[in-house]
């Protein structure tokens, strides 16, 4: 769990008029005695400001500034559409713009050099074919030769053909909205906004699509296959309040879930700090080097098997209820890592390991590639090239885990307008636009050849619950997940 507050994103709204009759012609032939006056300035500008530069020097146009704090727009809604299928939401394939400004360590290098070092999510091949078709753009002109040296503040763009992974077809139901805070009970498997592999199929976009509810201000998050109570502010006043409250520390957060064995009767509290593992897989434990927690547990009922616990963090950690219970030696019943038995025979109670983190994590990796179920981790096969699964912020490229999203052309800063380079290959046999949602199979596109196992509906929920969310003078709910209940029996 993590309650750190995002960036707000303010809203951003695209409007426009259109004259009229002779307003419109009058418009018309001014712009046409003024274009050659506009062709220079823009000529200068494109020549480097009207400086000559030196033979063979190239001309890197000074860094736009970006908005980071925009929302997400009905343009960017638009970019595909939604199915259900099997118990599943699905995201019909669609074209994405990655971009990102040349890194310090990139300035130097030839593009070349940089897809084959740091972006082996794909073969060198494919950024060749790529760079041919259009889809490989350095300061918003195609690149023909990746040979080409990076300069600071070179801005480069890539086209993908991307593709989601599916997410649970549970409905997401509005608890409240009374124009200052809405509250959603989230269903299990949505991750709350964009990040890694997921974009569409998120509450974030789910809510602004389906709903027509956008700039909405983060308040908390859950982890992907956390379900419940989930908050946004809708104005940023009322943001600035519930931020004040977390500083304060006036908010109160409950939790349920099911956990292995007997949990111990009475109230329990667990205040070892922890330590962030691994971003790239999403892995923490319990160690001295941590950051220190509190978490109050209280049992509400157990089948001799399993319990049924209530959680209380005091303190907000990633997946911190989730790594003081496996510390406690009883992990969450399903949970694809800290109830691994990658952790040795014990599953790491106590703390007690034995192996170094590296092996840790292969070993955690290992099983569930065994088992087909690498998405419970948020990875796939591609996201793990050569390894390197300790790195952190600037480890290898097009990783999945929201907390490495920034680390290369894979970072969510939004798509562009301008897409003329792949829209040829979304024309029907008319040359025309089609209005169709689905998307042919790219001939680039790895993910389009590769045939993928769906989750089950079981594999996408972790029974662990945001029950209740309570302030000052407010209280949110939600009702028991079945698998809380006294009649719930394991399949």
């Amino acid at each position: 769990m993590d309650t750190s507050n995002p960036v707000e994103r303010k809203g951003e709204a695209d409007s426009s008029t259109a004259a009229s009759g002779k307003i419109e012609i009058t418009k018309r032939k001014i712009a046409e005695i003024e274009e050659p006056e506009h062709d220079s300035r823009r000529k200068k500008r494109r020549g480097g400001g009207g400086k000559k530069l030196p033979p063979g020097e190239r001309y890197v146009p000074p860094p736009q500034k970006r908005n980071p704090g925009v929302s997400f727009s009905q343009e960017h809604f638009k970019e595909t559409s939604y199915y259900f299928e099997g118990g599943l939401r699905k995201v019909y394939p669609y074209y994405f713009d990655f971009q990102t400004y040349c890194k310090g360590r990139w300035v130097g290098k030839s593009l070349l050099e940089v897809f084959r070092t740091e972006f082996r999510a794909e073969p060198l091949e494919y950024y060749i074919q790529a760079a041919k078709k259009g889809r490989i753009r350095l300061n918003e002109k195609p690149v023909e030769d990746l040979n080409i040296i990076l300069k600071n503040n070179d801005f480069l763009r890539n086209t993908v053909h991307r593709h989601e992974p599916p997410v649970s077809a549970k409905p997401m139901e509005i608890l409240v909205d009374d124009g200052e805070l809405l509250v959603v009970d989230k269903p299990a498997s949505l991750p709350v906004h964009p990040c890694g592999r997921f974009r569409h199929n998120t509450v974030i976009f789910i809510l602004g699509k389906e709903r027509g509810l956008s700039s909405l201000h983060t308040v908390h998050r859950l982890d992907r296959l956390t379900s419940g109570v989930l908050l946004f502010a809708r104005t940023l006043e009322a943001s600035q309040r519930l931020d004040q409250l977390v500083r304060d520390r006036q908010l109160e957060k409950e939790y349920v879930c099911r956990v292995l064995g007997v949990f111990p009767e009475g109230e329990l509290v667990c205040e070892e700090p922890i330590l962030v593992v691994s971003y790239k897989v999403g892995v923490c434990r319990v160690d001295p080097r941590g950051k220190p927690c509190r978490t109050v547990f209280h049992r509400l009922r157990t089948d001799g098997r399993s319990s049924v616990v209530q959680c209380r963090p005091l303190t907000g950690r990633t997946h911190q209820i989730r790594v003081h219970l496996q510390f406690l030696g009883h992990p969450i019943l399903n949970d694809p890592i800290y109830c691994s038995a990658a952790w040795g025979p014990e599953r790491g109670k106590g703390g007690h390991i034995g192996v170094d983190d590296e092996q840790l994590l292969r070993a955690l990796v290992e099983e569930h590639r065994a088992k087909e179920s690498l998405h419970l981790l948020d990875i796939t096969e591609e996201d793990l090239p050569g390894g390197a699964l300790m790195q952190g912020k600037e480890g290898v490229a097009h990783v999945s885990s929201c907390d490495v999203a920034e680390n290369n052309l894979g970072s969510e800063r939004g798509c562009t307008k301008n897409k003329e380079n792949v829209q040829r290959e979304e024309l029907d046999d008319t040359g025309t636009r089609s209005e169709s949602p689905k998307v042919v199979k790219d001939p680039l596109c790895s993910e389009c050849k590769i045939v993928r196992k769906d989750p089950t509906e079981k594999e996408l929920i972790m029974y662990l619950h945001a029950l209740k969310y309570k302030g000052p003078n407010f209280e949110y709910s939600t009702r028991l997940p079945d698998w809380a209940k006294e009649e719930w029996q394991e399949d």
